[in-house]
């Protein structure tokens, strides 16, 4: 393999690129202070994971308290996700363009900052807003954090472990997240579901300077601004479009056209990518078969498994009855899976396993879990109902993430870095928001049909709508289970058998 073709995890490889002089320092010793960066970014990627979820338990207390309309709730949620993943890939080339441990500090400091306007927020406006702001500046922190993370860990192993912990956080924080929003409600306010990122981003940037190493930032670079244009307007529309499918419905004129606009910007956002001097997003990052496989797996895995929290979450605190905290609590079982899966197992086995061969297995784990899930009733019991699917899921979530991270970064050179994991976050996003979006349509569809079918029936009584919940959450599952089982077909088919013996040195100068 020659040294401009760098090696990928699949055994494939990138094209030759132009490298600058910067890029062409030798090898350097690892670096002392590297796992003290691993715990600095891995602080960084908690919040930002945390932040997607921690909200929706505390949701219900802040429309409360703000007087929020039923219609206008959706937007504490929405409003961060199309920030954040509408300016993914340009808070990427960012990071490549003006240096990622800059843009590292950048997002960080301001994340804190919006945290603590929506925390004192006095009306829905500046609670939407402060959102907004926390989802712009995640899309320049977590690019910019994982390309940190390729660039600090060159060695097999190494890679694999600090990878291990990486995807153990990106897998589990939206659990850790549901467990901590259900005791800061319960036992402080709504507020401290925002307030708690501010102590979190300080103890990071105080460790940033200190513990983080970057390249300079890229000379001569140019920021490609009808590209951002383009593909950021594209991804805003496409998830407004699906989030706006669930109230209005899909035939809606509205819904078909922000679909149709956006499919129509990404379009134009690609042909634009292959003749543009400076693109946003170079091609070659995506042409790779080995890449372009572990991109797929991650999407499919995200929308087949964020339904989970979402239905879990509902079924728990309305069907069974458990309140803000025992709702938390119930699911620590799946992070502590996707912990193990992460660090214990594919961290150990990936440098002497396949990745594909962790991925699909992963995936089928999952696909199991779901499958036992969509057999929950209005009786069920956590213990030897609940608890068996979310082990599984756990576990096979934590096998998936650790490769695709490695896999799906590993062999990019130094000044793509930032835009290659911007576009894994971008895809990650991407999946849950229309996962989430597919899948409640599916359950509401369903549960609105038994309901409607079973309202006068006397076996049934009062407990058609709970019934109906349930059946609709089954359905939703099943339909989980077949986007799991996809995802392992992909991964089986697109990523390579070999593992590379050694990893590129991207350490930085």
């Amino acid at each position: 393999m020659s040294k401009n073709r760098p090696e990928l995890p699949g055994g494939g490889s990138l094209p030759s690129v132009p490298r600058t002089t910067t890029d062409r320092s030798p090898q350097s010793a690892p670096d002392p202070k590297r796992w003290w960066a691993l715990a600095v970014i891995a602080l960084a990627q908690l919040m930002v994971i945390l932040d997607g979820t921690i909200v929706n338990i505390a949701l219900p207390s802040a429309q409360h308290a703000l007087g929020m309309s039923d219609g206008d709730r959706q937007w504490v949620i929405t409003a961060y996700t199309l920030a954040f993943g509408g300016l993914l890939l340009l808070g990427g080339r960012i990071a490549d363009l003006v240096g990622r441990k800059r843009t590292f500090v950048i997002g960080l400091a301001g994340f804190a900052a919006a945290s603590a306007l929506g925390g004192a927020a006095t009306g829905p406006g500046m609670l939407f807003a402060a959102r907004a702001l926390q989802g712009a500046f995640a899309a320049l922190l977590a690019p910019s954090a994982l390309s940190l993370l390729t660039t600090t860990f060159t060695d097999p192993k190494e890679r694999a472990r600090a990878f291990g912990v990486y995807g153990a956080l990106a897998g589990g924080g939206s659990a850790v997240g549901l467990i901590v929003g259900g005791l800061l409600t319960e036992y402080l306010n709504w507020r401290w579901s925002l307030y708690v990122n501010v102590p979190i981003a300080l103890a990071a940037l105080l460790g940033a300077p200190a513990f983080l190493r970057d390249r300079s930032a890229r000379p001569g670079g140019h920021l490609d601004v009808p590209g951002a244009l383009l593909g950021c307007g594209g991804l805003v529309a496409l998830v407004y479009g699906f989030s706006e499918a669930e109230p209005l419905g899909w035939t809606s004129p509205q819904v078909l056209t922000l679909l149709a606009a956006g499919v129509l910007l990404l379009a134009a956002f690609v042909w634009w990518q292959s003749c543009a001097a400076s693109p946003l997003l170079p091609l070659r990052i995506v042409k790779d078969r080995v890449r372009a496989g572990s991109l797929a797996t991650m999407g499919l895995a995200t929308i087949g498994m964020f339904g989970v929290f979402l239905f879990l979450t509902y079924y728990l605190q309305g069907v069974l009855g458990y309140p803000p905290v025992r709702t938390g609590l119930a699911f620590v079982p799946i992070s502590a899976g996707i912990v193990i899966g992460a660090t214990q197992i594919a961290a150990r086995l990936l440098p002497r396993t396949a990745p594909r061969i962790l991925m699909s297995s992963g995936m089928v784990l999952a696909a199991i879990g779901m499958v036992l899930l969509s057999t929950l009733t209005v009786r069920a019991q956590y213990v030897s109902h609940v608890l068996p699917a979310l082990l599984l899921l756990g576990l096979g979530m934590g096998l998936t993430f650790m490769p695709v991270y490695a896999t799906a970064t590993a062999g990019v050179p130094a000044q793509d870095a930032g835009v290659a994991s911007a576009v894994l976050n971008t895809v990650q996003q991407m999946g849950a928001s229309l996962g989430t979006v597919l899948l409640n349509t599916i359950a509401t569809g369903a549960t609105s049909r038994y309901v409607h079918s079973h309202t006068h029936d006397p076996a049934h009584g009062g407990t058609a709508l709970h019934e109906g919940m349930v059946h609709g959450f089954s359905v939703a599952y099943r339909c989980s289970a077949g986007v799991l089982l996809l995802a392992a077909l992909v991964a089986g088919l697109t990523v390579r058998p070999k593992t590379p013996k050694r990893a590129r040195d991207d350490t930085p100068a």
